[in-house]
This record gives C-alpha cells, structure tokens and sequence, in this order.
C-alpha cells in the first residue's frame, strides 16, 4: 500500500466531484480453481484499491459523501480460518492503513445499505465484471441481476475515470519500476531465443523473471512466432530460422501496477532484408508518436500518424499504392494495422476498461469510429498530462484477412494483393512501449529496451 493520505486525499476528491450519495465498491473475493478450497491466485478489484488500498478478499467499502464518513465492511478470520492461514489483522486494523477509522461486517454492510434505501439514499456504483460481484449488488439493492449493470452509475463512472486517468507521482514510479522489470523479461528473450527451442521455454522464462523480482506478469505472456494473431496465447511452437518472434509481455507490482511492452525480433539472431524493411516502417511508426505525442494532441491523431506512416512505408515497398492520406482515410491501411495505436495504463493493463471503453478514450466530442481497425482503438480523446498510455503499432499479415479482401476485391486501388500475398507466412511485426505524457510532449518510461535493428541483432549476440 501507499501511505494512507493517498487514499484519504483521493476519496475526498471523488467526494469533491460527486457531491452526495452513497458510494459503493465491493472488493474481490477469491475464485475457485477447480475446487472451492483451491483457488486462483487473489487480485483485488482495481477501483477498490484505488480508493482503499486493502488487498484482502471479501471487502466492500463504502465512501458516504452525505455524511462524509469512509467505511470498509468484511468479516475477520475465525478459528478455523485461523488454522489454516495463520493469524491476521483485523479489518479495522487494516483499514487504519488507508485511513479508514469506520468499519463493520458483511451483515452490517446489508443493514447500512437496506436503510439507507429506505430513506431514499443514492447509492451508486460500477459495473459488475464479475458473477459474484453482480449478485452481491442484487442481495445488496434489492434489484434483478439483469438489471444491476444496467443501473451502474455513469456519473461515479466519469468522476472516477478522471481521477484515475491522470497518475499521481506515486503511481508514475510504480509503472516505471514495472518497464524496468520488463527490460530483463524482454533482453532475457533476446538472448536465449534460437532455432529448436520452444516457446514454452521462452514464455516461462519471462514468467519466471517477473516472480523472481516478487511480482506478477500484468496479463497473460504473447509470445509467439505467429504474430499475425494479435493476442496469441499459444505457445507450442518450436522456433526456427527465419522465423520472427514477437513478445508482448510486462509485470504488475505488488501494489497492481502494470507495464506493457513488446518486441520483435528475429530468431536467426539477424534480420533477413524482407524483415528489415517491415520491422523499420513499424519502428518509424513508434518513433513518429513519441515525437508528437503532448498535452492537447489527440491521441487518434497519434494513431493516424502511425497509419499513415505504415502505409506511406508499404506504398514504398510496393505493397499499398495510391494516395496515402486517401488510404488512411478510407481504412485500406487496416488490412496490415487492423487495430488501434495503444491504450491507457495504470492499475489494469487495460486501465480501468472494465468500467466502459467508451467512457476512458473517448468524451463528448471524440466518439468510437464504425470503420474496420479504427474501432478498436481504445484511446482517441486529448492527452493530458499525467497520462501513462501505450504507443504500439504493427504491421500483420493475415491470410485469412488478405484472402477476404482479395476475394472482395476490397481497396484494390490501394492494395497490391500479388505483392502482399507473397509475405503470406511473414507473420507480423509490433514495437510497443508505454508512455508518460509530460508538460510538455512525452517520456518513455523504464530502462532503454533494445528496439532499433542494431540494438536487437547486439543483444542478441550476446546470448
């Protein structure tokens, strides 16, 4: 945990903001794995945290603006929990760590809750994205679980979105001590991958890395020789020459903060032309953004830069023709990027997506675009400093993607599908790094990982 003047000085700004109500966040509980004594490893619920700071199971605390009282209400261990986990503090002894001086049990959290709607209390929460917690919030409000997410309140949604959007010093340096736990995970990859070794090897290399410091890894490991699937969890392959192999992977700190990097590189230990040509149009894609990037821009500018980059680089290679400015526009880009620049970072690797996409990049004057490839970006609205988010772009070729476009004889004005069907089996290229919108323009955050052809093809050499 943080001090607790962070989470008192960050509940009374959400108070601040909202005015009046009762404010609701259940905790996590503890999921079962395959049986219910034996369960996944514990991760509390981001927004919880946010505001105060226990990472227990089984909590739900309770910010009261009417009355200006903070409260967490949970069940201490008994005997027999006692037993099997050891002693415990108290919940009020934990909750003096976040500043938190009024507590209860779960029963009392249901007599606070039932009276304060039988006075015709407010009481707002977020939206459920988990089972257990949808029918909490039922038993709790005396609402159907069908309608619980329905009755989030975008209010809470928006106050909270602003709070945690822009990053207080304390969180800056926990994401950057998590890109420094990166630099290992991602230089570990650079010196050991070679033709015959499996991917599996690779992927609980970095798994291990992240452990070893005492932390997590802050989503599921990509790591794969078939790029061209974005999110590819399947690690079976054996590398071979020729092959290129992308990692997407990062660490999450003890207090749940992520990065969020990748790399590409060639399991030859050195770039074939063919790759050299692609992986620098990526490279002066991610670069084209830290240059740009500042207070004001906003960030689908950014990606847009990015994609006229890519497809300006194409067009040179023969692979795109036409105007590119025209192709940006109209999307034939998509079919090599069919997904947006990055996203935000924080306490979720996804910052607080599951409070609604939609509400964390986009605003009133920013709304999500219905073309292909545009509509997966994830952050569109104007940077601001104090945002930490993600520059990420790739270039993929997909067969089944490059087979459906040729087939419609989409974009064809555009694109040379002789050219682009002959990188069938390429795979794909990503540079992702996470960044730190200053005053002024931007910072990459945590050490230098290798990303230009001569730092990659060096590191690797060194293996």
């Amino acid at each position: 945990m943080f001090a607790s003047e962070v989470y008192v000085s960050r509940r009374k700004k959400l108070k601040e903001i909202l005015k009046g109500g009762i404010l609701l966040f259940p905790g996590n509980g503890e999921m079962a794995y395959n049986y219910k004594g034996n369960t996944y490893a514990f991760r509390q619920d981001s927004s919880f945290l946010y505001f105060f700071g226990v990472d227990q199971p089984g909590l739900t605390g309770v910010i009261d603006v009417d009355q200006g009282k903070d409260y967490i209400f949970g069940n201490d261990l008994d005997l027999d929990d006692i037993i099997w986990t050891g002693p415990q503090p108290s919940v009020a002894r934990k909750s003096l760590t976040a500043g938190i001086l009024h507590t209860g049990t779960l029963a009392e959290l249901e007599h606070y809750i039932s009276s304060a709607i039988k006075q015709s209390r407010k009481v707002l929460y977020l939206p459920p994205y988990r089972a257990e917690t949808l029918l909490l919030l039922e038993g709790l409000l005396g609402i159907q679980h069908t309608s619980v997410s329905n009755n989030a309140s975008v209010e809470l949604i928006k106050a909270i979105a602003a709070l945690r959007s822009v990053k207080e010093p304390v969180e800056i340096e926990e994401i950057e001590k998590m890109a420094d736990v990166a630099y290992e995970m991602h230089t570990a990859v650079m010196k050991n991958a070679k033709p015959g070794l499996r991917e599996k090897f690779l992927t609980g290399l970095v798994e291990g890395i992240a452990s070893s410091y005492g932390y997590g890894i802050s989503f599921p490991v990509i790591l794969s020789i078939h790029g061209e699937t974005l999110h590819n969890h399947h690690h079976g392959n054996i590398l071979k020459e020729g092959d290129l192999l992308i990692t997407d992977a990062g660490a999450e700190s003890e207090r749940y903060y992520a990065s969020d990097i990748t790399r590409t590189i060639p399991v030859s230990g050195k770039f074939s032309a063919r790759q050299r040509d692609i992986y620098q149009i990526v490279l002066n894609a991610n670069m084209e953004v830290i240059r740009n990037a500042r207070p004001g821009v906003p960030y689908r500018d950014m990606h847009f830069l990015a994609s006229r980059t890519i497809a300006s680089g194409l067009k040179d290679l023969g692979l795109m023709k036409g105007s590119v400015d025209d192709a940006v526009a109209e999307g034939a880009h998509a079919l090599f990027m069919p997904h947006g620049l990055g996203h935000m970072l924080g306490l979720d690797v996804h910052d607080m997506e599951n409070l609604g996409e939609d509400y964390i990049g986009y605003n009133e004057e920013f709304k999500r675009s219905g073309q292909f490839g545009t509509a997966y970006l994830r952050l569109a609205k104007p940077l601001e400093p104090g945002y930490v988010l993600t520059d990420e772009p790739g270039i993929y070729f997909i067969p089944e993607l490059i087979n459906l476009w040729k087939k419609e004889k989409k974009f064809e004005s555009f694109i040379d599908y002789v050219k682009t069907e002959s990188y069938i089996g390429f795979g794909g290229v990503r540079i992702e790094d996470d960044l730190l919108i200053t005053s002024v323009g931007c910072r990459v955050l945590g050490k230098p990982i290798p990303k230009t052809i001569d730092e990659i093809e060096s590191m690797m050499h060194r293996g």
